[in-house]
């Protein structure tokens, strides 16, 4: 009885120290990844965004969302109607401020047909609004080509503002 006491003993404490001896620490790793990722965004219940992406990597404790592989976004208004599109190489997501932020060869397509292309932009759930410090190129739907550092505009890209302005303005008079 002694004999397979004393193996159980040596057998957990050989299982322990193996453990400690192989453990890699999970610090600064992501708690979840997902491959081909599609995650739903959401404004008081009401559908705001779809964001797909070839790779996510979530955090949890810094409530923090990396989409780094081509990210590819709908953006709905408040009735859950589709009116833009957004594609960038990366995007960051935090949900504590319901924030998004697309880093990349950012394209801005909406469904009246103006589009934005910028290196970033960032997009506030809350506040409902898209801006940039960056440089833009704008076209309308007019096909009126603006370019400028600076942007502010509504989601669907309807009351939009470039904060330093410059371009080629077609007059119809």
């Amino acid at each position: 009885m002694k004999t397979i006491l004393f193996l159980l003993v040596f057998a957990i404490g050989c299982e322990v120290s193996e453990v400690k001896r192989s453990g890699e620490s999970r610090e600064g790793l992501p708690d979840a990844e997902s491959w081909n990722a599609t995650i739903t965004l959401t404004n008081e219940g009401a559908k705001r965004a779809v964001i797909r992406s070839g790779h996510l990597e979530k955090y949890n404790e810094r409530q923090y969302i990396l989409l780094d592989e081509y990210v590819d976004a709908d953006f709905f208004n408040e009735e859950e109607v589709y009116t833009t599109n957004l594609k960038s190489k990366v995007a960051e997501i935090e949900e504590d401020r319901d924030y998004l932020i697309a880093i990349g060869d950012v394209v801005v397509v909406s469904d009246s047909g103006v589009t934005l292309f910028t290196d970033t932009l960032s997009w506030d759930n809350v506040k409902e609004r898209v801006f940039t410090d960056d440089r833009v190129t704008f076209i309308t739907e007019q096909q009126d080509t603006l370019y400028g550092i600076g942007f502010e505009s509504d989601v669907e890209l309807n009351n939009w503002k470039i904060l330093k302005p410059t371009g080629i303005f077609h007059d119809e008079k």
